[in-house]
């Protein structure tokens, strides 16, 4: 069985797009500590970030904010879902949904039928550092990967 990073690179490979794989010792996997210790900026670096319903059938969604932003779960993000209240995934929804632990969660190799949302101000840089899957692993590509991934860009997603 393949790990969430071999997923991960798999459908970077089917997508066709450029990107570049930054292998990084995994107590460095969170957004901050990553930019820090590897020397990229916050303000190109991404969360994704997995969002549940409060109330059954759970419907989940994944929402990409930039770094130094906050995704505006309370307001934007039930209005997409349809939803009076919605909270963060826990990280053991994530797990059971993405396959994939905190730290390194990204919108490559989610299950089919998960909507996934990217804050609009990603669109405007050339490049972006995401998860890679796993705590091992970070991403460089660039942000038109979210139009091959059918992904819905967003005003508003996220606030500083």
């Amino acid at each position: 069985m393949l790990s969430a990073e071999e997923l991960v690179i798999a459908s970077l490979r089917n997508l066709g797009v450029p990107y570049e794989l930054i292998e990084i010792d995994p107590a460095f996997a969170d957004t901050a500590a990553f930019c820090e210790k590897y020397g990229y900026p916050l303000e190109r670096s991404c969360n994704t970030i997995i969002v549940a319903s409060k109330k059954e059938p759970k419907q989940f969604v994944a929402c990409v904010v930039l770094a130094h932003t906050r995704l505006d779960v309370n307001k934007r993000v039930t209005k997409l879902m349809g939803v009076p209240k919605a909270s963060f995934a826990s990280a053991e929804e994530m797990m059971a949904l993405t396959g994939m632990h905190v730290g390194g969660v990204t919108p490559f190799s989610l299950p089919s039928g998960v909507p996934l949302y990217i804050d609009e101000r990603i669109m405007a840089l050339d490049w972006i550092i995401l998860g890679g899957g796993g705590r091992s692993l970070k991403i460089k590509t660039p942000a038109a990967v979210f139009e091959k991934l059918g992904a819905e860009v967003v005003s508003g997603l996220a606030v500083f």
